[in-house]
């Protein structure tokens, strides 16, 4: 939870979806916002030049459906998204292995 402009903000129910990669595209991601907004389809990607993630937010054509609107926001999304997404690939890998075994 953190603080914007006097408004406490909450991140909860992160769910991530892995997919086939594809140009960069690793996975998808949704998320409620102070247990009244649901956001999803909030794409993975591996960054292409260097280690880590970076989001995209759904569009439609030239519209963006959504996005943070501030930095703080946006980075306490990417946060929690990504705190989920380690949790969700290091269970993936642990599972692949007891698999190869």
């Amino acid at each position: 939870m953190i603080e914007v402009m006097n408004i406490i903000m909450k991140i909860s129910e992160v769910e991530i979806v892995l997919v086939k990669p594809h140009n960069g595209l690793i996975a998808f991601a949704s998320c409620v916002i102070d247990n009244s907004i649901y956001l999803s389809n909030i794409a993975i990607h591996k960054k292409l030049n260097s280690d880590g993630y970076r989001l995209t937010y759904p569009n439609k054509g030239s519209y963006t459906i959504f996005h943070p609107i501030n930095k703080i926001a946006s980075h306490e999304i990417e946060v929690e998204i990504f705190n989920k997404l380690k949790n969700v690939m290091k269970k993936a890998n642990g599972n692949v292995q007891e698999i190869q075994s």
